[in-house]
């Protein structure tokens, strides 16, 4: 009997770093094809940016290195990503992209990014997972290192 879903499987791991908040900033990916083994690494950074930035914009740049629709498990040491995924981000949608703060709808912060990252978790079948920082998880650690040497480049 064929599979449900025919899409191929990755893994996405992804870190952000930040030499002062804000500050100089990277980020970083590693795919991995689950089949296959293949793996396939991204960084970059910025001159001037916020450690939330960077998280974000690692999973963005991931996602936008999928050539085609996938079933992707997106492994993030970052709450804010992964809480913002999971359980704010429908209702910042509901109320126009703004979040509720003592009973007012204020702007939320880096709407430009989140909406980026929700047309492409649009495209994919997604599932985030949370891991701690810095806890000796590989995949963690090796984008945590590109990320970290992304964000020196801008010192």
């Amino acid at each position: 009997m064929p599979p449900i879903d025919s899409r191929p499987e990755v893994k996405l791991f992804t870190d952000g770093a930040c030499r002062g908040n804000p500050g100089p900033g990277g980020w970083a990916y590693l795919l991995r094809h689950v089949a296959t083994g293949q793996e396939r690494e991204g960084s970059g950074g910025a001159p001037l940016t916020t450690n939330n930035q960077m998280e974000l914009l690692a999973v963005i740049e991931g996602l936008r290195a999928l050539s085609r629709p996938v079933t992707v498990e997106v492994v993030t040491d970052s709450q804010y990503v992964a809480k913002g995924c999971a359980e704010w981000l429908a209702g910042w949608k509901r109320n126009g992209w703004k979040r509720k703060e003592k009973g007012q709808l204020k702007p939320i912060k880096n709407e430009e990014l989140w909406r980026d990252l929700d047309g492409l978790l649009q495209k994919h079948r997604v599932q985030l997972t949370w891991i701690r920082g810095h806890a000796g998880h590989p995949e963690n650690e090796r984008c945590d290192e590109l990320a970290v040497t992304a964000a020196e480049t801008f010192r």
